[in-house]
């Protein structure tokens, strides 16, 4: 039989036939004409609406919930409040998840859900809420993550003690973690360094802004079996979450994942699946709960506030010889916001002998934040590149030069301890150099800005299962959410492997009875993670259907090769025997040797770190202060497009959030604590006038780890975006903006501080 290789293995010489191109995606029919479910559209008999009670108060002491005359109200059917909810220990993980579910002792941001209604209407159900009582004792409250961190700060959790910090004062603090890297010696690099710049910056929370809110539908049977089907990125997440902060066995519930319309990392985490089982054991009947956008903006997962402090020293060649970073991010009422990932990032394009980083996370009164694309990384990028930019100004150097002259190859080794394999760090920037788009020229008042972005990609838990029908047709089961296309590439993969057209082969996200536990599916992981399970199926699959067909032949099995959906004898020595494909073979030997199929489970490691940068063009109305991108070159390293379409539509749609979030996005906070833009009419996301054409430019440096060469693509194009932006407002206007987004008030400012300045 031929030799295979390991999944993992990579053929540079082999010639494709489906992987790098851009078939029709199998789903797209049904998504076009509404024909796909998502969360909301899930309807079963007798099933009840549940409504959520929200705290109007950023944090306040729960004395006392009176839900007597809501209860009394002719229609509803269950109330849940915190004495529904077992009793878990605040300074445990299920303990945070369960009071962020519902509060308990106290309500800790605007928006915290207090109490759950499930009645057999809306008009019901929102009319119960407004029959229970809440009695509060107001706090007082922070917003500002430095302000959290002061000694006099309102605190907003007894038990938590800084984490990493050398000295505490031994009481509660908002400060919940500092972590901190260090190589060489940054003091005496800067002591070397002819040119020194320091800045500092500030990034405000901005949200993912999916178009579906959350929705789950909770089937609580009264045998204690649940079924769940939710809007989520993460089944097995979900499971864990609801299952723990319920104190139910995991065998229990069974979580569906329903199509996602949008997730960005927001998603990722539960926020109302353990509201709807609780209101759906309570009453013994279907509840579903849908977010109403208003709750998506005050009770889910932010991004993080960050503040920052960059300062990079370099020689007059162009040498950077010492790097500091001090990063300060805004976690929310709970702990958990991947903080370290910024830490590690902020300085990972380049090599650096002299380098030191340190991050904290901080709590304060607004919803505990959840990942968005690269989480955490963004707002360190754009205060590293900010600071590299006005670097290249100062030296008069051609700003890819620079980075090219500082970036990391093949074999280096980050300030966190990874080594990396091959890279595509020079690959991207000589493909920004040698861009029509950086050679162009700019009209006068015009701005344009590069940056350069990194993320690590992930693999992780992973289990997948493929079979084949007696007609040939080939069926996978992932265990991982189709975010952004992750179906249609890994068919793409196992088509591949199994040399038949991509029309013959289904993917269907499974849920949690249906295969072992599965990675959230977040980090970039799935194309590559999933790629590499599936293949290594195929691969299994493709042996045993050549031993079956030397069975069949009566041969050895090395006498038999297997090619473009084929066995076939080796060499014309075996024999003169006609080729026989999938479905031959399959429908001959079902009877004798059972069904053809395979199964991963492993741990998937060796996801390639990505690399990507933007070329962005600007212009702002010194008037208004209003700013207009022109033009904006995506240039990222897939390592292998394995969907071109789906792939440059992800470095497209990074773009646009970037935009978003460097230009107008932002939650606005009153004194009082409250959110005051919770809606898309006054939360300003960028719209079509707002966009240009945006160029993906794709570089492909092969992972080795991957069958095809495969790097994850969903977050390393987002990361530079705001530092290209940033770059480019600063060229257009004189002045250097340190703080984001930037909206036409600040840029006003900035203008006239220019002008002052002149």
């Amino acid at each position: 039989m031929t030799e295979l290789p390991e999944a993992s293995g990579y053929d540079p010489d082999r010639k494709l036939q489906v992987v790098g191109g851009s078939p029709p995606r199998h789903d797209g029919i049904d998504k076009v004409t509404g024909r796909a479910k998502y969360g909301a559209d899930l309807i079963l008999a007798g099933m009840l609406v549940g409504k959520i009670l929200r705290s109007p108060h950023p944090h306040a002491i729960i004395r006392s919930i009176d839900v007597s005359r809501a209860e009394a109200l002719p229609g509803v059917k269950a109330i849940v409040t915190r004495g529904d909810f077992p009793e878990l220990p605040a300074d445990t993980p299920m303990g945070a998840f369960s009071r962020n579910f519902m509060a308990r002792e106290k309500a800790l941001y605007d928006g915290h859900a207090v109490a759950a209604v499930a009645a057999t209407s809306e008009s019901i159900a929102r009319k119960a809420l407004a029959l229970i009582t809440v009695d509060y004792r107001v706090l007082p409250h922070v917003i500002d993550p430095v302000e959290a961190m002061a000694p006099d700060a309102p605190v907003l959790h007894d038990h938590i003690r800084t984490k990493g910090a050398e000295t505490t004062s031994g009481g509660p603090t908002n400060v919940s973690e500092r972590i901190e890297y260090v190589r060489g010696d940054p003091a005496a690099g800067f002591a070397a360094a002819d040119v020194v710049v320091e800045r500092e910056f500030a990034t405000r929370p901005i949200h993912q802004c999916y178009i579906e809110p959350q929705a789950c539908v909770a089937n609580a049977g009264e045998d204690g079996q649940i079924e769940l089907w939710c809007s989520t990125q993460g089944q097995f997440v979900v499971r864990a979450q609801v299952a723990g902060v319920l104190a139910i066995d995991a065998s229990k519930l069974r979580v569906v994942p329903t199509e996602l319309g949008g997730g960005f990392g927001g998603k990722t985490r539960p926020y109302v699946e353990a509201v709807a089982v609780a209101l759906s054991r309570k009453a013994c009947r279907p509840v579903k709960i849908v977010l109403e956008r208003a709750e998506v903006f005050r009770a889910t997962g932010p991004v993080a506030a960050t503040r920052s402090r960059v300062k990079l020293g370099a020689t007059r060649d162009g040498r950077i010889v010492a790097a500091e970073a001090e990063l300060i991010y805004q976690t929310g009422a709970f702990t958990g916001s991947m903080f370290s990932n910024g830490a590690q990032a902020a300085f990972t394009r380049y090599d650096l002998s002299d380098a030191r980083v340190v991050a904290t996370e901080v709590l304060s009164n607004r919803p505990a934040v959840a990942a968005f694309r690269a989480p955490n990384v963004p707002q360190a990028v754009y205060a590293v590149e900010s600071v590299i930019d006005e670097l290249a100004g100062k030296l008069a150097i051609d700003p890819i030069d620079l980075r090219l002259k500082n970036a990391m190859r093949d074999g280096a080794t980050t300030l966190y301890g990874t080594t990396f394999g091959p890279i595509g760090v020079v690959a991207t920037l000589e493909a920004v150099k040698a861009s029509e788009h950086y050679n162009a020229p700019l009209r006068p008042g015009q701005g344009r800005g590069v940056a350069l972005g990194f993320w690590f990609n992930r693999g992780g838990e992973t289990t997948a299962s493929l079979t084949v029908a007696p007609d040939g047709t080939v069926t996978l089961l992932l265990g991982m959410v189709d975010v952004a296309g992750s179906r249609m590439a890994i068919t793409m993969q196992a088509a591949e492997t199994l040399g038949i057209p991509v029309e013959k082969v289904r993917a269907v996200v499974a849920d949690t009875s249906a295969l072992g536990y599965n990675m959230v599916t977040a980090g970039s992981r799935s194309v590559f993670a999933g790629g590499v399970a599936i293949v290594d199926c195929a691969r299994t699959v493709i042996a045993e259907l050549c031993r079956r067909a030397a069975e069949i032949w009566n041969v050895s099995e090395e006498a038999v090769t297997y090619a473009d959906g084929c066995c076939r004898p080796a060499s014309q020595n075996v024999g003169e025997f006609a080729p026989l494909s999938i479905a031959d073979i399959v429908q001959r030997t079902a009877a004798t040797n059972g069904a053809v199929a395979a199964h991963y489970e492993r741990t998937v490691a060796g996801a390639g770190p990505g690399f990507g940068a933007h070329i962005v063009d600007v212009e702002v109305d010194r008037d208004t202060g209003a700013a207009r991108v022109l033009r904006d070159t995506v240039v990222v390293d897939a390592g292998k497009a394995i969907h071109r379409g789906m792939v440059e539509g992800q470095l497209q749609g990074a773009a646009v959030q970037g935009i978003g979030w460097a230009l107008g996005e932002e939650y606005v906070y009153g004194a009082d604590g409250r959110l005051q833009n919770p809606g898309f009419l006054d939360y300003r996301l960028p719209v079509c006038s707002d966009v240009p054409m945006i160029e993906p430019v794709i570089v492909e440096v092969p992972n080795p780890n991957h069958p095809y060469g495969a790097r994850g693509i969903g977050e390393t194009p987002v990361t530079p975006t705001l530092g290209a932006i940033a770059n480019a407002v600063a060229h257009a206007i004189g002045i250097r903006p340190c703080e984001l987004p930037m909206s036409p008030p600040r840029l006003l400012k900035l203008i006239a501080q220019a002008n002052g300045a002149r």
